[in-house]
C-alpha cells in the first residue's frame, strides 16, 4: 500500500531536490571512483599485504557484490522508499572503505572489497531511479546526463587519484578520501530525502533473490576464470555453464510464481525496457572492454607509464561526459533516436580509427580516436535510461532502473573475457607468422608473453607488434559488436517534450487515483 503522501516530482519542494540530488551525485561519485581507483595502485596494496597471488579479486570482488546487489537494491527501494536504501549502502560503502585502509592482510582487504561492492550496487540502481521520483519526465533527460557525466568522471579519475596518492601519501589514503565525500551524501539525503510511511503487504521474494545471485555469481566467475584458470572448452566450463543455465530456468519460473518478483517478466514485453536492456549491455562491454586495452595498449605500445595511462583514459571519458549532458539537454526536443542512431556509429568509427594505429604512431592520435568513442558511447548513455524510466510504471522505477543497470554491469563484466579471448586467439597466430618456430614453440602464446620482453630483447619488436595487431583486431571487432545497438533502436519509444508532458499527466494521476 502506497503512502498517502509518496515522494513524486510533483510534491517535493525545489530547494530540497537541489539538496538530495547533490547528495545523490556525490553518492555516485565515490562509488565510481572505488571501481577503479585500485587499477593503478593495486600492485603497491597487494605487495604490501603480502598477497600478489590473490592480486585479480580486489577486482573481482567489489565487481561480483556490485552487479548482484543491483536488483536487489532496485527492487527493495520500489517496496520502502528510496533513503533507506541509498543510506544503508553509503553507510555499507563509508564503512567498508575504513577498514580496507585498515587492512592488515589481502583477505581482509578482500572483504572490505566485497562490502564497498554490496554498498555501490544499493547507491547506484537508487541514486538513478531516484531522479525518476524528483524530476519530471520532462527534466530526467538533463538529470540523468549529469548523473552519466558523474560516473564517467568518477571512472576517470579513479587511476588518475589512486596512483596519485599511492605514490605521494600512502595506500591507505586511497580509501580513507571516500569519508568526506560519504559524510556529505549522508548529511544531505538523511536531512533532505522524505521518508515514506510504507506499509506494504507484499512477500519479498528472497527465493528469487537467492536464485538469481547464485546466477550472476555463477555467470560473472565463468567470465573471470575462463580462457585463465581453464579453457574456454574444457569440462569445468561445461559444469558452470551448465548451473547457470539451469538456475535461470528455476528463476524465471519462480518470478512467475512470486507475488512481486525482483525481475517482473512483464517487463520483457515492455519493448523499450528490451531494447534499453540490450543496447546498455552493448555500453558497458565496450567502454569496459576498451578501456582495459586501450590502457595495455597505450603502456606496452605507446611506451607510456601506469601513471600516463591513467591519464589517457580521460580523453574518453571527456567525450563521453560531452555528449551525455548534450544528449539529456536536448534529448526532451530531438526525441532519443537521432541520439541511439549518431552513438553506436560515432562510437563504431571511433573504434575503426584505433585499430589502425601500432608501433611508432603518436600518442596523441590514440587520444583523439579514444575521445571519438567517448563521443560516441555519451550520446546513448543517459538517452536509454530515459527512455526506459519514461515507459516504466511509477511503483516499478526502481526494478526497471536497476534491471537496466544489471545489464550494464553484466556487460562490463563479460567485456574483460570477451576481448581477453579475442585478442589470445589472434595473438597466437600473430606470434607464430612473426618469430622463429624455436622461439615460438617456448613462449605463452596469450598476453603473458609481454612479460618475456626484457628477457628476448631481439624480439621485443616482433612480440608488440603480435600484440598490437591482436588489439587492433579486438578493437575492430569491438567497433563491430558497438553497431548492434542499433538494431535496438526500433523498439526504444522515441520521447520527445510532446511525448512525456502526456505521460507525466498520466503518471500523476495514476499516482492521485
Amino acid at each position: 500500500m502506497k503512502s498517502d503522501n509518496p515522494l513524486h516530482w510533483s510534491n517535493i519542494d525545489h530547494k530540497h531536490r537541489k539538496l538530495i540530488m547533490a547528495g545523490l551525485m556525490l553518492g555516485m561519485l565515490a562509488a565510481c571512483l572505488d571501481g577503479t581507483i585500485v587499477s593503478t595502485c593495486g600492485t603497491i596494496i597487494a605487495e604490501d599485504l603480502g598477497g600478489l597471488g590473490l592480486y585479480a579479486w580486489m577486482f573481482t570482488a567489489f565487481m561480483l557484490a556490485e552487479t548482484i546487489t543491483i536488483p536487489i537494491g532496485g527492487k527493495l527501494s520500489d517496496l520502502y522508499g528510496r533513503k533507506p536504501f541509498f543510506l544503508l549502502g553509503m553507510g555499507l560503502f563509508a564503512g567498508g572503505s575504513v577498514i580496507a585502509g585498515l587492512s592488515v592482510n589481502m583477505e581482509m582487504f578482500i572483504i572490505c572489497r566485497a562490502i564497498q561492492g554490496v554498498g555501490g550496487g544499493f547507491l547506484m540502481p537508487v541514486a538513478t531511479a531516484a531522479i525518476a521520483d524528483l524530476y519530471s519526465p520532462t527534466e530526467r533527460g538533463k538529470m540523468q546526463g549529469i548523473m552519466g557525466a558523474i560516473f564517467g568522471l568518477g571512472t576517470a579519475l579513479g587511476p588518475v587519484i589512486g596512483g596519485f596518492i599511492a605514490d605521494s601519501i600512502s595506500w591507505h589514503w586511497v580509501f580513507y578520501i571516500n569519508i568526506p565525500l560519504a559524510a556529505v551524501a549522508l548529511f544531505l539525503c538523511a536531512r533532505k530525502f522524505p521518508s515514506l510511511e510504507v506499509s506494504n503487504t507484499k512477500r519479498i521474494d528472497f527465493l528469487g533473490m537467492s536464485v538469481l545471485g547464485l546466477f550472476l555469481l555463477d555467470l560473472l566467475l565463468f567470465f573471470t576464470w575462463a580462457g585463465k584458470d581453464f579453457d574456454w572448452i574444457s569440462y569445468e566450463s561445461g559444469i558452470m555453464v551448465g548451473v547457470a543455465a539451469m538456475l535461470l530456468i528455476v528463476f524465471v519460473f519462480l518470478e512467475f510464481r512470486a507475488e512481486d518478483p525482483v525481475i517482473a517478466p512483464r517487463l520483457f514485453k515492455n519493448r523499450t525496457f528490451v531494447g534499453g536492456a540490450f543496447s546498455m549491455m552493448i555500453f558497458g562491454l565496450a567502454l569496459t572492454g576498451s578501456m582495459t586495452y586501450m590502457s595495455m595498449f597505450s603502456i606496452f605500445v605507446m611506451g607510456l607509464s601506469v601513471r600516463e595511462a591513467g591519464y589517457l583514459t580521460i580523453a574518453l571519458v571527456a567525450g563521453l561526459m560531452i555528449t551525455a549532458s548534450m544528449s539529456g539537454k536536448f534529448v526532451e526536443k530531438t526525441g532519443s533516436r537521432p541520439w541511439l542512431i549518431a552513438g553506436p556509429i560515432i562510437s563504431f568509427a571511433g573504434m575503426v580509427l584505433m585499430s589502425t594505429l601500432g608501433l611508432g604512431d603518436s600518442v596523441w592520435l590514440l587520444a583523439l580516436y579514444m575521445f571519438i568513442l567517448g563521443i560516441g558511447l555519451g550520446c546513448v548513455m543517459a538517452v536509454l535510461m530515459v527512455a526506459v524510466q519514461n515507459s516504466a510504471k511509477a511503483d516499478e522505477m526502481g526494478m526497471t532502473t536497476s534491471s537496466v543497470n544489471l545489464f550494464r554491469a553484466i556487460g562490463a563484466t563479460v567485456a574483460t573475457g570477451v576481448f581477453a579471448f579475442i585478442i589470445n586467439l589472434r595473438l597466437d597466430d600473430e606470434l607464430a607468422a612473426e618469430l622463429p618456430a624455436e622461439v615460438y614453440a617456448i613462449l605463452p602464446h596469450d598476453t603473458d608473453v609481454l612479460g618475456y620482453i626484457a628477457f628476448m630483447p631481439q624480439y621485443a619488436t616482433q612480440i608488440l607488434n603480435s600484440f598490437a595487431d591482436s588489439v587492433d583486431f579486438a578493437f575492430l571487432l569491438g567497433g563491430i559488436i558497438i553497431l548492434l545497438m542499433l538494431v535496438a533502436v526500433p523498439f526504444v519509444k522515441n520521447h520527445n517534450s510532446t511525448d512525456d508532458m502526456e505521460e507525466a499527466k498520466e503518471i500523476k494521476v495514476e499516482d492521485e487515483s
